[in-house]
């Protein structure tokens, strides 16, 4: 059976709707256009689309470390040489201290990038890092993996203040406190990305050396991260953010988590049981993501949240939104398949989709910020499970969701 779309009244009630009907509702409410944004502008043009690589200017679309290169550190037998042209930079078993030489050995103040390969596996302690100075690319083809333990910002891959890094390949094992760290960077480049760990955050990109300037203009191509005790990816203070897919695989927290970012484009998150036990998620979007200004302008673009299992599917917290979700996969979450808590302008699903077990599909809010204004569900199917509004939210449009065996419970 169809339901006509209908408004609701000004007073409260609770309708369910059951099992495998076809769904119209829209509930209406203030909607407050936006005004132009202030501490940043949206960028129309954005799309969910995987972010490109153009072979003739990224090796990283052909094999691991070929193309030319300016520097190299490689193992052979026990020994790491790093070298630069005919110049020896570096020999010993120490494959850090061969890579940083490599690094090392690039021109001083260059304003282009220059190439770094690392043809080896070895290992690194946790309490140490490879530094990524401006304009430096790194193509890693072997593993670090990573040992022992460590404290603060400690990463196999660095970087920090600087612009135009790119890092094309790279492998890690082990529990590094962060696989890739970056802060206050610009322009840069992250190709393909593999870690299969044993604890440690996979790559977290921020702003949090000065917080008064965004990281900038990030792309990730593609992300596998396996067995992280926190999040696969995450960001905070980034303007401009494009990724292809991240691939969480039992990871502690979050497949993705996009904290006080603006202007980002995903093409996928794929997520199995990516925080088992928590209130975490395959995707989720906190402090203010995709703010822009005092507003909430569409900025913030998904193509499809898979999640198998683990904490939530989808979670919007702490005046987060201007998000729109293409697509949803979502089964048999141990918490919230979706969890929207006071969030503005959110958009889920308009290109269909499934969502089935697992907990219900959730409209919330905290009493220290606005409740939920200006969301969107529609036209996916909804399987064992519920949709529940619980405080009202203001101008909540729920439309064309078929329902197997599941309800919807208006505030």
């Amino acid at each position: 059976m169809a339901l006509s779309t209908r408004s609701r009244p000004a007073h409260r009630r609770r309708l369910t709707l059951a099992v495998a009907t076809a769904l119209t509702l829209v509930g209406v409410g203030t909607l407050v256009a936006p005004t132009p944004a202030t501490a940043a502008t949206v960028n129309p043009n954005r799309t969910a689309a995987a972010a490109t690589v153009d072979p003739n200017t990224n090796p990283v679309a052909n094999a691991c470390g070929s193309g030319s290169f300016n520097a190299e550190a490689v193992l052979n037998g026990g020994t790491w040489t790093a070298r630069n042209g005919s110049s020896t930079v570096y020999t010993g078993g120490d494959m850090r201290a061969a890579v940083q030489a490599a690094i090392g050995s690039l021109s001083a103040g260059r304003t282009s990038k220059q190439r770094v390969v690392v043809r080896g596996s070895g290992t690194i302690s946790a309490n140490s890092r490879i530094s990524l100075p401006s304009y430096t690319t790194i193509d890693v083809c072997g593993t670090i993996n990573v040992t022992g333990s460590g404290s603060g910002d400690q990463a196999p891959i660095y970087s920090r203040g600087t612009t135009q890094v790119e890092v094309q390949n790279l492998a890690v094992t082990g529990a590094p406190l962060y696989g890739i760290f970056l802060r206050n960077v610009t322009d840069v480049v992250l190709g393909q990305i593999d870690m299969r760990l044993s604890g440690g955050l996979g790559v977290r990109i921020d702003n949090r050396g000065d917080t008064s300037q965004w990281s900038r203009n990030i792309r990730i191509d593609n992300v596998y991260v396996s067995g992280a005790s926190s999040h696969a990816v995450e960001t905070y203070g980034v303007d401009g953010l494009t990724v292809g897919t991240v691939t969480a695989r039992n990871v502690g927290e979050s497949g993705l988590l996009l904290n006080q970012t603006i202007n980002a484009t995903v093409n996928t998150v794929d997520a199995e049981n990516a925080g088992t036990g928590t209130g975490y998620a395959a995707f989720r979007m906190a402090n203010r993501n995709g703010r822009i200004g005092s507003n909430y302008p569409t900025n913030i673009r998904v193509g499809t949240v898979k999640a198998r299992g683990g904490g939530r599917g989808i979670f919007c917290v702490s005046e987060s939104g201007g998000a729109s979700i293409d697509r949803v996969d979502i089964a048999n979450t141990g918490n919230n398949a979706i969890l929207i808590e006071n969030c503005y302008g959110v958009n889920i699903a308009a290109n269909g989709g499934t969502i089935s077990g697992g907990g219900e599909v959730r409209l919330a809010a905290r009493t220290e910020f606005p409740g939920n204004r200006d969301i969107v569900l529609r036209n996916f199917t909804l399987v064992n499970s519920r949709i529940r509004e619980s405080p009202c939210t203001t101008n909540l449009t729920i439309s064309n969701i078929t329902l197997n065996n599941s309800t919807i419970n208006r505030c």
